[in-house]
């Protein structure tokens, strides 16, 4: 039979390490692989403005025909306006121009893959740079296709800080033409991120050496705040500057299963914008074809609402305040317990990772021993902490360490 020459594919191994805690009977596991927000109850929450937007639309929903290639206009300037606005400051100039045009994706993924084989379509020859580490899902997606990459060194391991200098050592060796897959705030796995004048020098150096930036923009509104976590985007996007920006509501809306995100190209003028964003409508149709249209409608009727945006803003400010009071009270525990490690950097990141430094062995002792699951880098998602798990978790960690 033809399918008998099929075999089994590895499990992923993020995803294939919550199915291994599914299936774990122990009442007290606990979950820190898998990166979804977890609120003080360990549940991953639908919002209220989510709810309350839904209930609009299915009062007034009177057609569920497809979407354009690109999907909703309405969509589109809602997503440019909560990346690029800022206080008390009309349109930025990229919409104002007009050379900045969106497309709305079946999540993050989706908007990378998009990118992915626009670059494989349109720029044969580029290559592209990812961080070391990155996400996991990264390498796999620019693989599949086509598209060749190489790492430059990010993340320290000894510090546990940004290695900011070995990181400008390769931009000033990469060839003009390439690319360089950035994350706009919240780095996943490290939680590390550029200061404002390091993303400034960085935009600086990348445009002058004729670097295409790709900006990961998963986690907005998940650090310090939308207007600051939206820093490498405000300061690396100036006037005649390229760049694509791929946006993901899954975190910052609680909108997993919806799948709903964005690729945003920004071209040097309104006319490249748009040969651009006809390549990139080229790629989805041969792909997806047009995009789904309940979570695109849930985010343009939140954000273009006053009510429903404030309403928004303080559950985000909400889910943001814990995760960043988990990391701090991660830290005072450990310190309690004696651990022999200075945790200090984890207080120090932001978002939704951290990188610990546990060995793999310590990883396989925590979920042997103590049913944790922790990715087998090390990385945890701080969002799965709880008030009611931390002596545990803690307690654990400080066996393993030998605390």
């Amino acid at each position: 039979m033809i399918f008998d020459s099929v075999e089994m594919a590895p499990a992923d191994p993020i995803l294939g390490l919550t199915v291994a805690y599914n299936q774990d009977p122990n009442p007290d596991k606990i979950n820190l692989g898998v990166g979804v927000y977890k609120d003080a109850d360990g549940r991953t929450p639908v919002l209220q403005a989510v709810k309350d937007a839904e209930r609009r639309m299915l009062a007034g929903e009177t057609s569920k025909s497809y979407k354009p290639i690109e999907g909703d206009a309405n969509y589109a300037s809602a997503v440019q306006h909560l990346l690029l606005d800022r206080p008390n400051e009309s349109d930025h100039e990229a919409i104002k121009s007009k050379r900045m045009v969106t497309a709305h994706t079946p999540g993050g993924t989706g908007g990378l893959r998009v990118v992915g084989d626009y670059l494989k379509a349109n720029h044969p020859d580029m290559t592209l740079w990812l961080t070391t580490p990155t996400w996991a899902n990264h390498p796999n997606i620019f693989q599949a296709s086509g598209v060749p990459t190489k790492s430059f060194s990010y993340f320290d391991d000894q510090t546990f800080s940004l290695d900011f200098d070995a990181m400008i050592a390769t931009f000033e060796k990469i060839p003009a033409g390439d690319a360089v897959l950035l994350h706009g705030c919240c780095h996943n796995p490290t939680g590390v991120d550029p200061t404002p004048q390091q993303w400034r020098d960085i935009g600086y150096l990348l445009h002058k050496r004729g670097v295409l930036v790709i900006l990961d923009f998963a986690y907005q509104g998940f650090g310090d705040g939308l207007v600051e976590d939206a820093v490498a985007l405000h300061t690396m996007l100036e006037p005649g500057r390229e760049m694509l920006v791929v946006s993901s509501f899954s975190k910052n809306f609680s909108l997993y299963n919806e799948r709903v995100g964005a690729v945003s190209a920004v071209a040097s003028d309104a006319k490249t914008a748009q040969t651009v964003l006809s390549q990139l409508k080229r790629v989805i149709r041969s792909n997806y074809s047009n995009p789904p249209g309940h979570g695109s409608a849930i985010i343009t009727g939140v954000l273009n609402d006053r009510g429903l945006r404030m309403n928004w803003e303080a559950e985000l400010s909400v889910m943001r305040n814990r995760i960043n009071s988990m990391r701090r009270m991660f830290v005072e525990k450990l310190t309690e317990r004696g651990v022999d490690r200075d945790f200090s950097f984890i207080g120090q990141q932001r978002g939704m990772f951290a990188m610990t430094g546990f060995t793999k062995a310590q990883v396989d002792q925590l979920r042997e021993e103590y049913a944790i699951y922790i990715v087998g880098s090390g990385r945890v998602n701080v969002a799965g902490m709880t008030d009611n798990n931390m002596d545990r978790l803690c307690d654990a960690i400080a066996a393993v360490l030998g605390g």
